[in-house]
């Protein structure tokens, strides 16, 4: 996606920081709208054609972690970035759990906010790229829909989170064999650290409840290396 193309919604409650990332970004060749509470992204979501958002946490009206559910509501595949001064992992987990893609945490730099969105839309571009030639997997008894973000069998559906199917996804492309941990987490989270490796881990659990249903299907931990979907 060409950054001429991205239309950002942002919602910043303080006006003063709003408009100086509006401003940046706008500069940069993006086309920025600015709210200035959870609510008002909301509805300005509802009404324009948004590539790219970018919440606060703590607004009025409608805080960030609200305004991300009701979004995720509308659409599941649209990016997602927090601007948090918070950082208490529980916050980041609950940015997670809401449907964040990346936080960045206050005071940051213009150059690390830029360097994470461009992450994030890289990210989506080649799962979309995916999606259009490879987007359906057979494992075991399941149907995989990568691109739909679905998981069936004997016509049950599982819905799945961006990140739960991105991961799920890696790990069908390399069924059989390890999947690298460091791989998984540069790929889905763009960046290796502790922190990210525990929510991964938590990802990777759902993962195994949700294919328990077929016993020929495994998802196994490789002991300091990563892990491995085994197919029978």
């Amino acid at each position: 996606m060409e950054k001429g193309s991205v239309n950002v919604l942002l919602a910043e409650d303080d006006r003063n920081l709003g408009n100086i990332l509006k401003n940046y970004l706008d500069a940069k060749g993006y086309s920025t709208t600015l709210c200035v509470n959870g609510q008002e992204a909301v509805e300005m979501f509802g009404k324009k054609e948004i590539d790219f958002v970018i919440l606060d946490i703590m607004m009025p009206v409608k805080d960030g972690f609200a305004a991300a559910k009701e979004i995720r509501a509308m659409n599941r595949k649209v990016p997602m970035l927090f601007l948090t001064a918070k950082t208490l992992q529980e916050d980041k987990l609950k940015g997670f759990e809401a449907g964040a893609d990346d936080y960045i945490t206050k005071p940051f730099s213009m150059e690390e906010l830029l360097m994470r969105m461009h992450a994030i839309l890289r990210r989506s571009d080649e799962g979309g790229k995916a999606a259009g030639n490879d987007n359906v997997f057979t494992v075991g008894k399941y149907t995989f829909d990568f691109d739909r973000q679905v998981l069936a069998i004997e016509g049950r559906e599982q819905k799945l989170t961006s990140k739960e199917a991105g991961l799920l996804r890696l790990l069908c492309v390399n069924a059989n064999e390890v999947l690298d941990r460091s791989v998984a987490l540069t790929q889905i989270w763009n960046d290796d650290s502790y922190f990210n490796a525990r929510s991964m881990d938590v990802y990777i659990v759902k993962l195994r409840k949700y294919l328990k249903e077929d016993p020929g299907v495994e998802l196994i931990n490789v002991h300091g290396v990563g892990f491995k979907l085994v197919v029978k």
